[in-house]
């Protein structure tokens, strides 16, 4: 155990995150995955759980040095934890996009900068960053959300610049709906404005469609073991419709990819 990767995968509780801490033990690593309270989160066999709220200054920073005291060092950090919010951009109060964006932005950096003076020690690491597609595709009445996802690309690939000196490099995991309370439970804005009201209803509905027939986490699961373990690549998106839209944004015409995405969201 003592020369097998040590890894830290942030949320935990479900979804995604609980499911690559899972691959990762499978895969020989030894295992902390992070959750909110130590007391109301479920067991999960050969992890190591440290309670972190990734809001929290000094919870990140004592989480992330209790695993240091532990497993002497961190090979590798997942930024899995994340929020999601619905609501047309005109209905979100700043308060609610400040939330989501402590949550899926400075969480995130956060975590990073408590990890880099040990990786930095060490001479390497590998800091896989979980995004989304909507971090290179815009989102109707998921704005904020988007946005979000679009700050974690530029973060990450900047980042990824800065610390190859060090012998550390950083990726992006760019995943398309996932069959996860993530978005099923997605919180609405608060303020409704009328105007919004039929395509806020008809995007809404689309999503929990889309969510409820979308792929297990594990193929997204394989995707982050991989971006962490194997050959560095600065982008990966999981097979099926993920890898399909990083191709068709990448290479069709706007107009096309711009319907696409409106009949995705349930506007024709």
């Amino acid at each position: 155990m003592s020369n097998s990767k040590v890894v830290v995968v942030t949320g935990v509780s479900s979804g995604i995150g609980r499911a690559v801490a899972q691959k990762f033990v499978k895969r020989g690593c030894r295992v902390f995955g992070t959750v909110r309270n130590l007391h109301k989160a479920t067991p999960l066999p050969g992890v190591e759980l440290v309670e972190m709220d990734i809001r929290d200054d000094a919870s990140v920073r004592l989480g992330i040095q209790s695993i240091i005291d532990r497993a002497k060092r961190i090979d590798v950090l997942v930024n899995s934890a994340g929020m999601s919010l619905v609501g047309a951009v005109e209905e979100t109060a700043v308060d609610e996009a400040a939330l989501l964006f402590d949550t899926n932005v400075f969480g995130m950096l956060r975590a990073v900068q408590a990890v880099l003076p040990s990786m930095r020690a060490q001479g390497h690491g590998r800091i896989v960053n979980v995004s989304s597609v909507l971090g290179f595709l815009p989102a109707p009445y998921m704005g904020l959300y988007a946005a979000s996802k679009h700050a974690v690309e530029g973060l990450s690939e900047t980042l990824d610049h800065e610390v190859r000196q060090f012998g550390i490099r950083v990726t992006l995991v760019e995943p398309s709906f996932t069959k996860t309370n993530l978005d099923i439970n997605a919180p609405q804005t608060v303020a409704k404005i009328a105007s919004y009201d039929r395509e806020r209803s008809l995007a809404t509905q689309a999503i929990v469609n889309s969510v409820k027939t979308a792929p297990e986490p594990d193929g997204v699961a394989d995707t982050i073991v991989e971006a962490a373990l194997g050959a560095w690549r600065m982008r990966r998106a999981p097979a099926g419709q993920a890898s399909l839209l990083s191709k068709l944004r990448r290479f069709m015409p706007a107009g096309p990819v711009d319907a696409s995405l409106r009949k995705t969201f349930g506007l024709g």
